[in-house]
């Protein structure tokens, strides 16, 4: 049996508050395959942010273990996470947080650059992931000339320019209008399977979570049954 492509075991973090120790997860753990996904759903201040951010390299656990393709993220040194989470990891946001002066390909280039990728290989997986997000026809446009969907749909093309390990969404439609979020969703789930990538979303909004393969609540600091 191989072995998953995400392996979250034990994960704790904690955090002071008014002189308290204030346990944010407790023992939280998963596992992804490749092309598969899990929506973690939860009230604010339960810790779903916190989750993403070390499965990401943002923040550090205070114990347990985070292995994404076999790499151990919890024992990596600075530049090390650097590394990680451009090779590794791709991070979709509820704004999307593209450079203004930055065309709509360009934009999408960003993190296969920041990789040293070869600008010929980089600019034409570019260019197909903005085909496959409808936007072949809007390459070339600025960022202030697309409408809030068009530049979402460019953050999930950035997002997977760099074929990520995993991807990792935080309220990724949760500033579209309903017909937007309900596109971009759709090309997620889409680009994730054809990708082979694995998906961990956390969100609030109940139709995005049911898209994906598995959902889970955290509450308590604990992950259980939605």
């Amino acid at each position: 049996m191989s072995e998953p492509l995400v392996a979250v075991l034990d994960l704790a973090k904690a955090y002071e508050s008014g002189g308290e120790r204030v346990e944010v997860l407790r023992g939280v753990g998963f596992s992804l395959e490749a092309g598969s996904s899990l929506a973690v759903t939860g009230e604010s201040g339960s810790g779903k942010s916190t989750l993403l951010n070390l499965v990401g390299g943002l923040d550090r656990a205070d114990g347990g273990s985070i292995l994404v393709g076999g790499e151990e993220v919890c024992g990596l040194a600075e530049t090390e996470l650097s590394a990680y989470r451009n090779r590794r990891v791709g991070f979709i946001f509820q704004f999307h947080f593209l450079l203004r002066d930055f065309t709509a390909l360009e934009n999408v280039m960003i993190p296969g650059m920041l990789a040293r990728q070869s600008q010929v290989a980089l600019r034409r997986r570019a260019a197909g992931l903005l085909s496959a997000v409808g936007l072949e026809r809007r390459a070339n446009a600025y960022p202030l000339e697309l409408s809030g969907g068009e530049r979402q749909r460019v953050a999930v093309a950035r997002a997977l320019v760099n074929s990520p390990s995993l991807i990792l969404a935080d309220e990724p439609t949760g500033n579209l209008d309903e017909r937007n979020a309900r596109i971009v969703e759709q090309m997620l789930f889409s680009l994730v399977a054809g990708e082979r990538t694995a998906l961990l979303l956390v969100t609030h909004d109940r139709s995005l979570a049911s898209l994906a393969g598995s959902v889970c609540r955290l509450e308590g600091g604990r992950l259980g049954p939605a």
